[in-house]
């Protein structure tokens, strides 16, 4: 009985080219389990199903056929006799692709469902406030300011901070901070006008800032 082809180096070389560097890795980032993988590496690609077959080929980046031309000693004739098997490859890609949307969707759906769960109350009496402010001029803004609350809370779940309060007097910092007039180099006095926004380690909007009032 003949053994089976060892293609273990082919498929490093495919690994290497994508930064996976373990069969562990590669199990974990296509979904297909180590004993599968095994089978593409003793020759017996025929034997994997469809669908484990096309998701490893979406995380090596080549195509379902070069990945049997280079597995597999058995030619596969991409002709009127492959036909059948080609055509099931490609609906259970597309079945996978509707599935990965399907995914995303109800993700996206549950996360704007949760933000709107904390923006309630401010969706619900902000509109009013704003209106009753736009009717009355003596109505104190500091009234509105609770309503803000929510929106404040929504960005700390995010993760969002200010890079700083709007009225404070800091060192001038030109990586974070976006001058209104003027000229200034870093470490000059400058005033908040408008704050600014970190995402982590990203910079969403810099602060806005004008020349602090020098002392006399």
């Amino acid at each position: 009985m003949p053994q089976n082809q060892d293609y273990t180096h082919q498929l490093q070389q495919l690994m290497q080219r994508v930064g996976i560097s373990s069969f562990r890795a590669l199990s974990r980032s296509c979904g297909v389990s180590q004993r599968q993988l095994k089978r593409i590496r003793t020759g017996e690609i025929s034997q994997m199903r469809s669908e484990d077959l096309i998701k490893l080929s979406q995380a090596l980046e080549v195509p379902v056929s070069e990945l049997w031309s280079k597995f597999s000693t058995v030619e596969l004739n991409w002709g009127t006799e492959s036909e059948e098997p080609s055509l099931a490859w490609q609906q259970e890609y597309e079945r996978l692709q509707g599935q990965l949307k399907q995914q995303r969707e109800s993700l996206m759906q549950e996360f704007q469902q949760e933000s709107l769960q904390v923006l309630e109350s401010w969706l619900l009496q902000w509109p009013t406030a704003a209106y009753a402010a736009g009717q009355n001029p003596q109505l104190a803004a500091v009234k509105l300011l609770p309503l803000l609350r929510p929106v404040e809370q929504l960005l700390q779940q995010w993760g969002v901070e200010a890079i700083a309060t709007v009225g404070a007097e800091i060192e001038y910092d030109p990586q974070v901070h976006q001058l209104m007039e003027g000229t200034a180099v870093a470490g000059d006095r400058v005033k908040v006008r408008y704050t600014g926004y970190r995402h982590g380690d990203r910079l969403l909007f810099r602060a806005k800032v004008s020349l602090a009032p020098r002392a006399d």
